[in-house]
């Protein structure tokens, strides 16, 4: 275990991970894939370790994809050999936690989106090549992962800014409401500060009706019932931001919440693949 280690695991997260619903030869890589990612995560978010650290550290989990390296890389890149997976979703990854390391603003929407090309869509992209699926599904893997990202982003943005001094939320759409970073700071989001989150709740909303047939196109029953989970637990989410304050208020699901939220979702999936 890294000193930089957050202690976060895959049942802290706001969406499932490699949960019961997936056939279990489907869960060890996945969850390889996952210590990767939170191990890289860890480092990349750690709030006082130099930023050449975080980068040394990053560079060694790299190197344990294709070599010696970090023990979460070299895990998952044996993983990786004995299924045939590829691991050009995990290099993708670790691209975006440089940037984190790197870069601390975000200049508009579409830089946004550019960051999830490499922080959230391969996520969904690896999962789906653990299950044989059709990368023909992939654009409505990405806006659903996109989409995830943006919320953890929105719920976040007051503790980002305050603890490391990141901030996601594009500078195009603070500068057209007329305030700076610096709301952020804020115990309270301001009248313009919600305007701004409720408007970029609406363009994740957006991305979550792109990716709302994801599930009803995915082969693999169990797979398309988590997706089904995720997708209804995101639609929930973007609701919250678009009636409560990420900076003084709960924007995220109490666990009775999100088990009925689940339970109704994986019903609902389950009719819908059974009629004709």
């Amino acid at each position: 275990m890294s000193e930089l280690d957050s202690g976060k695991g895959h049942k802290d997260e706001n969406f499932p991970v490699a949960s019961w619903i997936l056939k279990p030869e489907y869960r060890a890589p996945i969850m390889a894939f996952y210590r990767f990612a939170r191990a890289a995560d860890d480092i990349a978010d750690h709030p006082s370790a130099a930023p050449g650290d975080k980068l040394a550290r990053l560079a060694h989990m790299r190197a344990g994809l294709t070599g010696q390296g970090a023990p979460e890389a070299m895990a998952l890149a044996e993983v990786a050999r004995e299924r045939g997976l590829d691991l050009t979703h995990a290099k993708d990854l670790l691209d975006a936690f440089v940037q984190d390391v790197t870069v601390n603003r975000c200049a508009d929407w579409e830089a946004l989106i550019g960051y999830c090309r490499n922080s959230a869509m391969p996520v969904g992209r690896f999962v789906l090549d653990v299950h044989g699926e059709d990368r023909a599904v992939w654009p409505l893997s990405d806006a659903l992962c996109a989409a995830l990202q943006i919320i953890n982003h929105l719920q976040d943005c007051g503790k980002d800014y305050r603890a490391i001094g990141r901030v996601y939320v594009p500078g195009s759409n603070l500068e057209a409401a007329g305030i700076g970073v610096e709301a952020l700071a804020e115990s309270q989001a301001s009248p313009a500060l919600r305007g701004v989150i409720k408007g970029l709740a609406q363009q994740t909303a957006l991305l979550l009706q792109r990716s709302a047939t994801f599930a009803a196109h995915i082969k693999d029953r169990r797979l398309s019932a988590e997706v089904a989970v995720i997708q209804r637990l995101a639609e929930d989410l973007v609701q919250l931001l678009l009636t409560r304050d990420p900076l003084s208020e709960n924007v995220h699901h109490s666990k009775p919440r999100a088990a009925s939220l689940a339970l109704g979702a994986i019903s609902r999936n389950l009719f819908a693949r059974k009629r004709p």
